[in-house]
């Protein structure tokens, strides 16, 4: 999964088919579920996969209604067209059903 560096990066990402996951390091329910990440990009690979450090990037997360992580945007074009936003903790097979809708 590709680190996001900067807000021109999420800018260019907005306008392709992208994923972006807000985490944190301190984040318990960010580290369940890491380990079935590499399958979730595997299996969805018409996406991008970004991942943003909600702390490094704390305006970007209020901006868009980030309020608990771990957290899922969807964007298309430019457009978001998904998210999957809360703080309750996410299983894989959450993220998967999420993802097959798009």
């Amino acid at each position: 999964m590709k680190q996001l560096e900067s807000i021109e990066q999420y800018n260019a990402y907005k306008e392709k088919e992208t994923v972006f996951l807000f985490t944190a390091g301190w984040c318990p329910d960010c580290r369940v579920i890491e380990p079935g990440l590499p399958d979730i990009e595997a299996k969805f690979t018409q996406f991008d996969f970004v991942s943003i450090d909600r702390d490094q990037f704390i305006d970007l997360a209020i901006e868009e209604g980030v309020m608990g992580i771990p957290s899922f945007l969807v964007y298309k074009n430019g457009k978001r067209v998904g998210d999957y936003i809360g703080k309750e903790r996410k299983t894989i097979e959450q993220i998967d059903a999420f993802l097959s809708q798009f």
